[in-house]
């Protein structure tokens, strides 16, 4: 089963339907609840979730919210081991480090993001929910998702002259 590490900002779009984000978020937390996928959510950003919940919606709802996501979500751990590695990834976005890093602990497969190039260089593959989606869809187990994908050229035989690159998939 794909185990994966879903940001705050893909949680905030299903719990306040921002559109046009809300209906990929809302489908991706649906399949985690049927168990089609492992989610996880940083344990950093439940407290953040909280807060934000609180202030658009009231502490009673942001509660429910909290109550409703911890049911179906599991935590990813944030202790020092995982913040020390956010420092070490050095990226300009201290958040998106420690998403990073508890993910990579957590042994998650995906990061779902709203901001996958926020993650370049990322030790777990980012992906938006609608991709995540997909990748569930098509029932791709814990090591396809990480795995290199193909190159995106393929290669005529050795020859003289220099190799030509051809795109995969439809023309």
């Amino acid at each position: 089963m794909t185990r994966i590490l879903v940001d705050v900002n893909v949680v905030l779009d299903a719990l306040l339907v921002r559109p046009p984000h809300s209906d990929a978020a809302t489908r991706l937390w649906t399949a985690i609840e049927k168990g089609q996928a492992e989610g996880l959510v940083p344990a950093h950003g439940v407290t953040t979730l909280y807060y934000l919940l609180g202030r658009a919606k009231g502490a009673a709802s942001a509660g429910r919210a909290i109550g409703d996501l911890l049911a179906v979500f599991k935590v990813a751990s944030v202790d020092q081991t995982v913040l020390q590695r956010a420092l070490a990834l050095a990226w300009p976005d201290f958040e998106d480090a420690v998403c990073a890093a508890a993910a990579e602990a957590a042994g998650c497969n995906l990061i779902v993001t709203r901001d996958p190039a926020g993650f370049k260089g990322s030790p777990v593959p980012p992906v938006n929910a609608a991709t995540s989606l997909a990748l569930i869809d098509r029932g791709r187990g814990p090591g396809r998702v990480a795995e290199r994908a193909r190159p995106a050229y393929v290669t005529k035989p050795r020859t003289a002259r220099r190799m030509t690159r051809r795109p995969l998939g439809p023309r």
